[in-house]
């Protein structure tokens, strides 16, 4: 049979909760564990693969809606049958748990149309780069200042990473404390840091002139990325300011509208897009369009995994993030997870699609 002649013969997911290794808290939220819902797509003898960090109720909305459109659809046009996917969810509410099931069923439709073709996804996609840069990301508010230190120093002197990012979020005090710690941890390297929304605008402008005094160069969601105005804002006031600290988000952005309203109202130096949440590789490839259009760089957000493919394929990238997380999870589920070298990761391109398979023995100790 001809690639051309192929369907969809088989849709399956599944859900796995593993725990962290202890507990953790950024600015706005504290966590025990981390799910990752995972989606196979299957035609023609090969299965795609795609998975999002969300919740096992994701199941039943694939298995009893989503899925049956994907069954029996042309497998070399991911985008279309993702458009489909859209389309049903109207009137359940596009943003969050549906974003996150059609963020996951896009990936392995794109993932399955590479390995049909026998091609790693990157080259599918058309790769700018061979390789892209991360930044090393954890820091969390449960981490002692050792922990801390050690996390940080490590990812900056052994693993050559040229950012690393920890989560703020507590008393100004207390939190330019853990940045001198931060700081003095890391050398040259540059800091970012991460407020998870903690924030109002008023807090997160005083806030900022005393780190921009310090060299960090990235304030993450100082203020929800719900309060487009309180975004707004913070970056006046660090253009007024004249610091070199940057204002972000995005990772709370499910559709292409979401990403342009962010866009402009200029709320943002740098954008940041999930694949697991804004609709899989399609979404991501939107996200970066947009970014082109507005000159504004794009970071990608987690999963650094499932992004490493896309990341390598579209203009304008600043990084992509190693989160500590999703790096631990995805190394334990996954056999093809990216290697950190020189703070750097690069794609496999000996291998189809975006290389990960499931390590089903491993994985079958978490199942939900």
């Amino acid at each position: 049979m001809e690639v051309s002649d192929l369907r969809i013969a088989a849709v399956r997911a599944s859900a796995y909760r593993i725990p962290a290794e202890r507990p953790e808290a950024d600015g706005t939220f504290r966590w025990e564990a981390t799910t990752l819902v995972l989606v196979e797509v299957e035609a023609g003898g090969r299965t795609g693969l795609g998975y999002t960090y969300a919740d096992a109720s994701l199941l039943r909305l694939i298995d009893d809606s989503l899925g049956e459109l994907v069954v029996g659809a042309d497998p070399m046009a991911p985008a279309r049958v993702s458009g489909q996917l859209w389309a049903r969810v109207r009137n359940l509410g596009r943003a969050g748990l549906a974003a996150c099931a059609i963020s996951a069923l896009d990936t392995a439709l794109w993932d399955l149309k590479a390995r049909l073709l026998d091609l790693p996804l990157a080259t599918l996609l058309g790769r700018c780069r061979d390789n892209v840069r991360v930044y090393g990301s954890g820091g969390f508010l449960s981490y002692s200042d050792r922990q801390l230190r050690e996390q940080l120093g490590r990812w900056a002197a052994e693993d050559g990473c040229r950012w690393v990012k920890m989560k703020i979020g507590g008393e100004a005090g207390r939190e330019l404390a853990r940045i001198r710690t931060a700081r003095e941890a890391i050398g040259g390297a540059g800091l970012l840091v991460d407020a998870n929304g903690a924030y109002g605008s008023r807090q997160a402008i005083a806030l900022a002139r005393r780190m921009a005094e310090l060299g960090v160069g990235w304030f993450e969601e100082p203020v929800s990325s719900d309060d487009l105005d309180g975004l707004c804002r913070v970056r006046r006031a660090m253009d007024a300011a004249g610091p070199e600290l940057e204002i972000v988000a995005g990772e709370y952005a499910y559709t292409p509208d979401d990403f342009r309203r962010l866009l402009e109202r200029r709320a943002v130096d740098v954008l940041q897009a999930d694949l697991t949440r804004c609709g899989g590789i399609s979404g991501f490839l939107r996200a970066a369009a947009l970014c082109e259009a507005f000159h504004v760089d794009l970071s990608a957000h987690c999963a650094p995994a499932l992004h490493l493919p896309v990341a390598c394929a579209v203009p304008r990238l600043r990084h992509v993030e190693w989160f500590h997380d999703h790096v631990r999870i995805e190394a334990m589920l996954f056999d093809g997870a990216p290697q950190l070298r020189q703070g750097r990761i690069a794609p496999d391109l000996t291998a189809p699609g975006h290389g990960l398979c499931l390590r089903r023995a491993d994985a079958r100790a978490y199942a939900v």
